[in-house]
């Protein structure tokens, strides 16, 4: 889809359809004025006769001319306005309309001229136009014998002041890259296990950064990861027929002596739980259970199209965890990369397995923060629900750094304590620490565990266990947290 911005009137773009904004209480935008004018006050007569009002998220489409040169006039309800300026939220209620008109229009043309969003610059409102429409049109179709309807949409002119193109024009390259990211984790994350595992991953980065300068790509086999003593990793992928593989991303935007900001991905292409399996009901949406992995390849196919002048390490701990007869069992002790050991009392807790020994490899590039990204805990899902991300880390600047991203981009976080008190749930009689810390706090335990293995380092965890996907009728990835992620990183 083509998104650009243009110097011209509402009311002589050729387009499939325009849309003009219109206050409550049936006030018009500059540009719904222009087609009164041009209508000789037909648009006004009909608001009134419509009823329509211009509440946040109405539309009103007109068949017929009443001033404009386009095919369709579709009136998008701005809420309520103080001199021209509207809330977020109401923002957020009218761009949510756009995509149901991709659906039958190739050519949208969209003049806000007049609208402006509380604390909310040009470059973002077209960001956000950009991705809204993007991601709700994307389709996940592929093992369908018969495809659903391809949306009609292939352009969108945004109308604007000529002194305002070049923002808008920005806004909407970031916008679609973003969107092309989260569509992406998207559909790594709705694919099938016995599609998308360790090695399909592993195919998908060396696709990803093939003949480019800026980027590469280094893949460790389980022989490599035996090598370096990551026993923990190895503990997981020990009961599956698939190989496990430690996946290193390198983005470079800028100079060599920048240190990078890492992401570590939680990659478990599918949990049975292992030894200690799951129950049958809902395992399906294990598959999910590399969503972390997913939303870090995401954020860096964005980051490919941006090419923001920073430095990126991107770590995915990619394996299955199945029951068989070489499985790791409840109590076996095992030897991280860094050392440290311990004692399995539960094979479902394999999510900070395989992350606590990808937390020690990346620490070799010296970042300057590491923010690792996994669907590690149900405990998160009953505290959070599904609406904000776990934060825990050990750097405070750190976290207000990733929350304030997150507000910005739509897609919150909530800080978790991450306190010692909570250190001493894992304790072991047989090993240095045990890896799950009992019923209470499972999510804060979690985390502890990995603070661990970060000792020195400024480093966050987010468990988004309860953001990732969705169950029932609306089943599938949500492709969070990518909006925070590059947002974090390209701040």
């Amino acid at each position: 889809m083509q998104i650009q911005a243009k110097s011209s009137e509402a009311v002589k773009l050729k387009a499939d359809a325009i849309v003009v904004g219109v206050f409550e209480g049936r006030q018009l935008s500059s540009a719904a004025k222009a087609i009164n004018t041009a209508g000789k006050g037909a648009l006004a007569t009909i608001l009134s006769q419509e009823n329509f009002t211009g509440s946040a998220g109405a539309t009103l489409t007109l068949v017929q001319s009443v001033g404009q040169a386009a095919t369709r006039l579709v009136l998008l309800g701005m809420g309520k306005s103080d001199k021209g300026e509207i809330s977020c939220d109401s923002f957020k209620s009218a761009i949510r309309q756009l995509p149901a008109l991709g659906k039958s229009y190739r050519h949208i043309g969209i003049d806000l001229t007049g609208v402006t969003v509380h604390n909310t610059g040009t470059k973002s409102v077209s960001k956000q136009i950009a991705k809204s429409v993007q991601t709700s049109l994307w389709q996940f179709s592929q093992f369908k014998s018969e495809k659903p309807h391809k949306p009609a949409l292939q352009k969108i002119t945004l109308l604007s002041d000529k002194k305002l193109t070049t923002a808008l024009n920005s806004g909407a390259k970031e916008g679609l890259a973003l969107a092309l990211g989260i569509n992406y984790a998207r559909e790594l994350s709705n694919l099938p296990g016995n599609v998308c595992t360790p090695s399909y991953l592993a195919k998908q980065a060396r696709a990803m950064v093939r003949g480019r300068q800026d980027s590469s790509v280094k893949v460790l086999s389980e022989k490599q990861m035996k090598e370096l003593g990551m026993g923990a990793f190895l503990s997981v992928s020990a009961g599956s027929e698939e190989p496990g593989h430690m996946i290193i991303l390198e983005y470079r935007g800028a100079a060599k002596s920048q240190a990078p900001a890492a992401l570590v991905g939680k990659g478990i292409t599918f949990d049975t739980g292992g030894i200690s399996i799951k129950p049958g009901a809902g395992m399906d949406e294990m598959k999910f259970d590399m969503c972390g992995a997913a939303s870090v390849l995401g954020t860096f196919k964005a980051l490919l199209e941006i090419k923001p002048k920073i430095n990126v390490v991107a770590v995915i701990a990619a394996a299955e965890n199945m029951p068989s007869g070489k499985a790791t069992k409840p109590g076996d002790i095992v030897t991280t990369m860094s050392g440290q050991t311990v004692e399995i009392l539960n094979t479902d807790a394999e999510g900070r397995l395989v992350l606590c020994d990808a937390l020690t490899y990346v620490q070799r590039y010296k970042p300057s923060s590491i923010v690792d990204v996994a669907t590690l805990t149900g405990a998160c899902v009953i505290a959070l629900g599904s609406h904000a991300h776990g934060l825990y880390s050990n750097d405070e600047e750190l976290a207000e750094a990733l929350l304030d991203a997150g507000k910005a981009a739509d897609d919150r976080a909530w800080h978790m304590p991450l306190w010692d008190e909570y250190q001493k749930q894992l304790d072991s009689n047989f090993a240095d620490m045990a890896n799950i810390g009992g019923r209470e706090a499972g999510s804060v335990t979690a985390a502890c565990y990995l603070s661990r293995f970060v000792k020195g380092c400024k480093w966050a965890h987010l468990d988004i266990a309860g953001t990732a996907w969705k169950s029932g009728g609306a089943k599938g990835a949500t492709g969070r947290p990518v909006s925070l992620l590059l947002e974090y990183l390209t701040r």
